[in-house]
C-alpha cells in the first residue's frame, strides 16, 4: 500500500489511539542505549518517547508520513530522527540496545520469506541481548463483503463532515485482510468528495509467530494479551511479544 496518500486519514483515524503508548515508553525508559521504532508512520509514538528523554530513531517506507511525523516533533520542539527504509532492507551504522515495532507494523509483511527477512535484518540491528517488543492484533474481523461505518466521523472547523466506512476482504488461505476505505467528505454547501483507499494486512497466530521470532535468531519471547501484561486469552485483542537477540 502507498501510505503517501494514506498519511491524512491515518491521523485523522490513530492520532488518538493512546492504548500502547505506556507500554512503548516503559521500554524506552529502560534502554541502555538508543531506541529504533519500525514502521514509526506519522510519529505517534517517536514524539511520545521523545518527551521522555529517550533517544530514538524512528525507521518509515512512506515519505509522506515521514513529513508528517517531522511536522510534529517540531511543532513540539522534539529532536527525533527519522528514516526512509523498508524493514526487510534498511541498513543502519549504529546497533540498537531496543527495537520496537508498535501497532501492526509487521503486518506489512505479506510473505514468509519477507517476514524472515525483516525479523533477520531486525535482530542484525540489534546489539547482543537487546530487546525487541512488537504488538499485533487478536485476528477476528466483522462481516466482510459489506459496507460498515464503526463511527469514525470528523468534523473539520470550517464546517467539512468526513464520514469513513469500509469493506473487508478476508482471503484465509493466505492469512490476508484486505480493508477498502471509502471516506466521504461533505462540505457546508452539500457537496460530496468521495477518496478511496485500500489496506492489506496479513495477520498471525500466536505460535506462528513465536516460530518465526525463534527462527530468526531471538529467544523465546513473552507473549501477553494486553499492553498492562495481563495473560493472552480469549478476551485478549493484542498479542504483545517481548524477546531478545541472542
Amino acid at each position: 500500500m502507498n501510505y503517501d496518500d494514506f498519511a491524512d486519514l491515518y491521523d485523522h483515524q490513530y492520532d488518538v489511539y493512546r492504548d500502547d503508548l505506556h507500554h512503548y515508553a516503559r521500554v524506552g525508559e529502560q534502554a541502555r542505549g538508543p531506541v529504533l521504532e519500525i514502521g514509526s508512520g506519522t510519529g505517534r509514538v517517536t514524539t511520545f518517547l521523545a518527551r521522555r528523554g529517550v533517544v530514538i530513531t524512528g525507521l518509515e517506507p512512506s515519505a509522506r508520513m515521514i513529513d508528517r511525523a517531522r511536522e510534529r516533533a517540531a511543532r513540539d520542539g522534539l529532536q527525533v530522527t527519522y528514516v526512509q527504509g523498508d524493514a526487510r532492507t534498511f541498513q543502519l551504522p549504529e546497533r540498537f540496545d531496543t527495537i520496537i515495532a508498535p501497532f501492526n507494523a509487521l503486518m506489512h509483511l505479506y510473505t514468509p520469506n519477507e517476514q524472515l527477512q525483516a525479523l533477520e535484518n531486525i535482530h542484525a540491528h540489534l546489539q547482543t541481548g537487546g530487546t525487541f517488543t512488537f504488538d499485533l492484533y487478536v485476528p477476528r474481523f466483522g462481516k466482510p463483503n459489506t459496507v460498515r461505518h464503526e463511527g469514525e466521523t470528523f468534523h473539520g472547523p470550517d464546517g467539512h463532515r468526513t464520514d469513513v466506512f469500509l469493506v473487508q476482504r478476508h482471503d484465509k488461505p493466505r492469512q490476508h485482510i484486505t480493508t477498502e476505505y471509502h471516506v466521504d467528505t461533505t462540505a457546508p454547501d452539500g457537496t460530496l468528495t468521495r477518496r478511496h483507499y485500500t489496506l492489506t494486512q496479513r495477520y498471525y497466530t500466536r505460535y506462528e509467530m513465536e516460530w518465526l521470532v525463534r527462527f530468526a535468531g531471538f529467544e523465546i519471547p513473552r507473549v501477553t494479551g494486553s499492553f498492562q501484561g495481563g495473560p493472552l486469552d480469549a478476551r485478549s485483542d493484542v498479542m504483545v511479544f517481548t524477546t531478545r537477540a541472542l
